[in-house]
């Protein structure tokens, strides 16, 4: 029986049975379709949360405050999983993949199509927000693309500290906030503790990452995914910003790239060293474990075990 992880934490790509009756499969390479799906995904989950942040900057408040960027990035999140969860797992950031590579539950192997997907998604997204908003953006900066200032406007697709953040606090900010996501991830997805319902997955993710937003934003606009941040940064080089999109903040750029990665695997491992690696076995409840799987829910397992000593 295959294992039952939920598409929020596996890292291996979801396999899904042929039925009896003829299918049709246009792309039947593994490869391909986990790079497609993961590439849409991204693309979704940012066109949304981008154009959230474009309607709140152009808008002038009009059309939104910082709560609209973090439901814009939220329910975009849960689309996103939506889209691409039974095929590649929804990873839709960088130091989700990489986190899962270290901790065994996706092939070293697969990590650079993950991650050329995901920045391909993230800068296509880039390039429809852009074109989109494009006359609002002219409008509202006079035609002057700036990183900072009063009208400045780069901010609509990467993230940048807060005037007041140094360096070293914004690199820990981003540890922590990736950390919280990750941790929370691995509960959700902990199939021998509290997991999400079956098919409330991307919801669930969404709300995670509303609720990393509305606590750990304001610093650094909560980037935590280095696919998220670099590529439309790139994008926005090239889109008329220049080169101040990697000078500004100090050199800001590297932050939101490498700190989600340390702070990803720090997080799964704090969820694992607190709470996975005490689950009792299954043999120690006297339940046997020839024919049930260890990802059961522990609910399930009580039932059997009660339905057991009945007999």
């Amino acid at each position: 029986m295959r294992d039952s992880q939920t598409m929020l934490e596996e890292g291996r790509v979801g396999e899904q049975r042929e039925s009896k009756g003829a299918t049709m499969a246009w792309v039947r390479n593994e490869v391909v379709r986990v790079g497609l799906a993961e590439t849409l995904g991204t693309f979704v989950m940012m066109v949304f949360g981008l154009g959230s942040v474009a309607q709140v900057v152009t808008g002038t408040g009009a059309f939104g405050e910082f709560l609209s960027i973090n439901l814009g990035f939220g329910l975009g999140v849960a689309m996103g999983v939506h889209v691409a969860g039974k095929v590649s797992g929804a990873h839709m950031n960088a130091a989700v993949s990489f986190t899962m590579c270290i901790f065994g539950r996706l092939k070293w192997t697969m990590l650079p199509l993950y991650i050329a997907s995901q920045f391909l998604g993230s800068f296509l997204a880039a390039g429809t927000v852009f074109s989109l908003y494009y006359d609002a953006i002219y409008h509202y900066s006079g035609g002057n693309f700036t990183v900072t200032g009063p009208k400045a406007t780069a901010g609509i697709f990467a993230t940048y500290p807060a005037p007041y953040l140094s360096l070293h606090a914004g690199f820990l900010d981003q540890v922590l906030g990736t950390a919280m996501l990750l941790l929370c991830l691995m509960a959700l997805s902990d199939q021998r503790n509290q997991p999400a319902p079956i098919g409330s997955e991307p919801l669930a993710a969404g709300l995670l990452v509303i609720l990393i937003g509305i606590s750990l934003g304001s610093n650094s606009g909560y980037a935590i995914n280095p696919t998220r941040d670099l590529a439309p940064r790139v994008f926005s080089a090239l889109a008329g910003w220049g080169p101040d999109v990697f000078k500004a903040g100090g050199g800001w750029w590297w932050v939101p790239v490498m700190a989600p990665l340390v702070g990803g695997v720090i997080g799964a491992l704090i969820y694992k060293v607190f709470v996975e690696m005490h689950h009792p076995s299954v043999d120690k409840r006297g339940l046997g474990s020839n024919n049930k799987p260890e990802s059961e829910p522990l609910d399930q397992l009580k039932k059997a075990a009660a339905a057991e000593m009945c007999v």
